[in-house]
Order: structure tokens, then C-alpha cells, then sequence
């Protein structure tokens, strides 16, 4: 196996950056032309955040040394991920709908009104903040039903169609980073459903798991731009806040899909 940190000392005259060997195994990964989860999964699997390996200002020293491994050790390798590149004008969901086409079905602002009378495949459905983590949970469950939040992305297609599957009958429950940024989106979801109580539509991140999630997978990520005091509207919400911000520190959903299998099975039998 090639000693990636050396190589790149050597090519580079500048040292690997302190955690380089995070990356060793995603490197031997993608020589052995591995299917790898969203860059975001593979990023906070390595022990970075999320954005690591994908945004040169996250952390350009180890963003610069991901890249030059690729462009000059792994060429013969193309990287085989899944792409979370889902955000646009579209609703993005799994096994929600019934129909034959494969999942999941991406529908556009043109076909929401269609989606009325489309009879659905399953009574719970579970919304999910992050592309990649939809992608991930998607491929490692196929049959769970699944919606993408799409982070920030209140697209026509998704303000209109949450609100109708939940009037016609459908539970839904959410799941989104515990950072502010990840709070305030979460509240806007809330406000799209009001006549869902919070309690429900964080069951599965209550205030106490989002106070145990903090303590056992925050150590160490320190960022007050995503632990800073926000404005947010639900009660339930402004007490998650208030931990974050406590405790100084952050976790993002690609750290807690092992907890999200055990909790999502769980709440889809109840």
C-alpha cells in the first residue's frame, strides 16, 4: 500500500496534515473500488465534519491533501459514491407514494397537485435534513419510507406537498443536525405542519436524546457559528438550542446513522 502522508511530503514539500492517516482507509477504499457512501458520510466516518471533503474552506489543509491523493495516486480509481446532489425544485421521497417506478421518486412542482389522489404506500414516513443522509439511510434500507428535507431547501414542490400528505393522513416525524443552523430548519419545518405537535414531530430527537447525542458524539467539535444563540419559534426547539449552545458543541447526522437505524426501526413498528 502506498504511504499516502510520505507521498505527499515528498511531492509537495509541505508535511500531511496532522490527521492524514484519518484517510487511509477511504484511500484503500476507493483502490479497491469500493461503492462509498455520500461525501458527507465518508467525511465524519473519517473524523472530520461533513462539509470536510467536499468544501475547501472547511478544512483546506486536509481538503488540500484528499484532493492531491486523488488527482495523483488514485487516477486508476475513480471514486464510486453514492451523490446526494438532490436539492433543487423537486420533493424527493422513498417508498411514500405508491407507484412502479423505482425509488425514489423525485416529483416536480407540475405533479404536486396530481399527488393528491396517488394512494400512499405506508401510514409513517420519516423526514430526514440531509441529502446524503436520506441517500445513505435509502441504500441501507430500501423499504423505509423516507423524505428529503434537502437542508435549507423549502422548495414550492416540498411547502406544498408535506403539509398534503400530512392532511391526508400521514405520520411523519423529523431528524436534522444538531447545530443552530440545523435547529432553525427544523423549526421551519414546524411551522409548515402546525397541526403536528413538536413533541411528535421530534419523538425521535427530543430534548433529553439530543442532550445525550451532544454528550456522547460532540467531544471535540467546537464551531460557534453552529452553536450560536438563534431565533426560533417552537418551545421544544428553543430548549434543544439552549443545550447546543451550553454545551458549546455540535453533531452532525452523519455521526448518529447507527442510532437513526435502531430508532427509525423502532418507530416504524410502533
Amino acid at each position: 500500500m502506498i504511504d499516502y502522508p510520505t507521498a505527499y511530503q515528498q511531492a509537495t514539500g509541505q508535511p500531511a496534515p496532522p490527521a492524514a492517516t484519518n484517510l487511509t482507509p477511504l484511500f484503500a477504499a476507493i483502490a479497491a473500488n469500493q461503492k462509498l457512501p455520500p461525501r458527507g458520510q465518508q467525511s465524519v466516518d473519517a473524523g472530520f465534519t461533513a462539509h470536510t471533503l467536499s468544501d475547501p474552506r472547511e478544512n483546506p489543509a486536509v481538503y488540500r491533501y484528499y484532493q492531491w491523493v486523488l488527482t495523483n495516486c488514485l487516477t486508476a480509481h475513480p471514486v464510486r459514491e453514492l451523490t446526494a446532489q438532490l436539492v433543487g425544485t423537486a420533493f424527493v421521497s422513498a417508498n411514500v407514494f405508491q407507484t412502479n417506478l423505482p425509488q425514489p421518486v423525485t416529483l416536480n412542482p407540475w405533479q404536486v397537485a396530481a399527488m393528491a389522489t396517488i394512494p400512499l404506500m405506508a401510514p409513517k414516513a420519516v423526514i430526514l435534513e440531509n441529502n446524503g443522509v436520506f441517500v445513505w439511510l435509502h441504500h441501507r434500507h430500501p423499504a423505509w419510507p423516507l423524505i428529503d428535507q434537502a437542508g435549507n431547501n423549502f422548495n414550492a414542490a416540498y411547502c406544498q406537498l408535506l403539509p398534503q400528505l400530512v392532511a391526508r393522513g400521514l405520520t411523519v416525524t423529523y431528524l436534522g443536525d444538531l447545530d443552530s443552523p440545523g435547529i432553525q430548519i427544523a423549526d421551519r419545518v414546524q411551522s409548515l405542519l402546525p397541526q403536528v405537535a413538536a413533541k411528535d414531530l421530534f419523538s425521535l430527537q427530543s430534548p433529553q436524546q439530543v442532550v445525550e447525542w451532544l454528550t456522547l458524539y460532540g467531544e471535540g467539535r467546537v464551531d460557534a457559528r453552529r452553536t450560536r444563540q438563534v431565533t426560533v419559534q417552537t418551545p421544544l426547539l428553543r430548549e434543544e438550542l439552549l443545550a447546543i449552545h451550553t454545551l458549546g458543541n455540535f453533531v452532525e447526522q452523519e455521526q448518529l446513522i447507527a442510532a437513526y437505524e435502531v430508532k427509525i426501526e423502532r418507530w416504524l413498528n410502533e
